[in-house]
């Protein structure tokens, strides 16, 4: 197995793929990179030039998208929808109000603030729910209703982690893409019957929990234990709960997702986060083809009723 390690979108990258044919698998590696360099200049909400940025001065209008662009927006309504808003991309303004104005690592840099504490304000009005977006399929255009403010940062990343895995796929009999915790994993290396991973224990985040051995597929973790920083003299995470526009109070400390698709990992772990063990059975009650594991604020795993199936400890 050959990798290749980077920094991108705020995470540690590692390209992994098996072959014989090294030079290609090597050609790879850089198309790969590329795609990632370029996709998160697409995506990114930190800088003024990006298409993110673009599309969020639009609001009112109708936006002409690239195709990559009205992609990801089209996959994140329909989880959206499928969710009962509990996926909402449309929370730039609330990660802004809660400290998260500029990139993850600025923020590690920067000094904490000591600001008197200040009560967030709740989410905005109903037409700012990101399910209220309409799409024009033959014009690939996109409309976001006046003022909404949309950041992608989550399944954009997934999203990435995909396609970056599919184009490695092209030179390689097995390959793996893995961007911070967003992995998308193809085929099998040569004589091994699944991928090992680590489930990380978010109560000391360089020990894993356990080894997982899992499918091809894609696997997401989400956590409020490693974005968090202080603002207003309060710790915040990154995991704004549309339901009131601010971080996200839940028991589990992590959860891992398993599916098809990563930008479905992505989001279910992220919405599952949220919502916490009391819907967690209801989420996951028609998703046959995810499962899913949690950590507790106690260091206890949870697992939805068929992680077995793809999760081998």
């Amino acid at each position: 197995m050959l990798y290749d390690e980077f920094r991108a979108m705020n995470s540690d990258i590692v390209l992994a793929a098996s072959g014989k044919d090294l030079a290609a698998i090597n050609h790879g590696f850089s198309e790969s990179r590329q795609f990632i360099n370029q996709s998160e200049t697409r995506f990114t909400r930190f800088t003024e030039t990006s298409e993110l940025a673009e599309l969020n001065r639009s609001t009112g209008t109708w936006f002409q998208a690239s195709a990559e662009m009205f992609e990801v927006i089209q996959l994140a309504h329909a989880l959206a929808v499928e969710t009962g808003g509990l996926f909402d991309p449309a929370i730039l303004p609330a990660l802004k109000r809660a400290g998260y104005d500029r990139s993850m690592d600025e923020i590690r840099n920067r000094a904490p603030q000591e600001e008197p504490i200040k009560q967030l304000e709740t989410r905005g009005a109903p037409d700012q729910d990101f399910r209220n977006i309409r799409l024009d399929v033959a014009t690939q255009s996109i409309f976001l209703p006046q003022g909404m403010q949309v950041d992608l940062g989550g399944i954009a990343k997934g999203w990435i982690a995909e396609q970056a895995a599919r184009r490695l796929a092209n030179v390689s009999s097995a390959c793996a893409v893995s961007a911070g915790g967003d992995m998308f994993l193809i085929n099998l290396p040569e004589g091994e019957p699944d991928w090992e991973i680590g489930l990380e224990n978010p109560l000391a985040p360089d020990e894993n929990l356990a080894v997982l051995h899992v499918l091809p597929g894609a696997v997401a973790t989400s956590s409020i234990s490693k974005r968090q920083w202080k603002h207003n003299g309060r710790f915040q995470h990154h995991l704004i709960d549309p339901r009131s526009g601010e971080p996200a109070k839940t028991e589990w400390l992590s959860t891992t997702v398993w599916a098809e698709q990563a930008g479905e990992a992505e989001v279910y772990a992220k919405v599952l986060l949220i919502a916490g063990p009391h819907n967690a059975d209801r989420l996951f009650k028609h998703q046959t083809s995810k499962a899913y594991l949690a950590v507790d604020k106690n260091g206890w795993v949870h697992g939805s009723n068929n992680y077995h199936e793809v999760f081998h400890v």
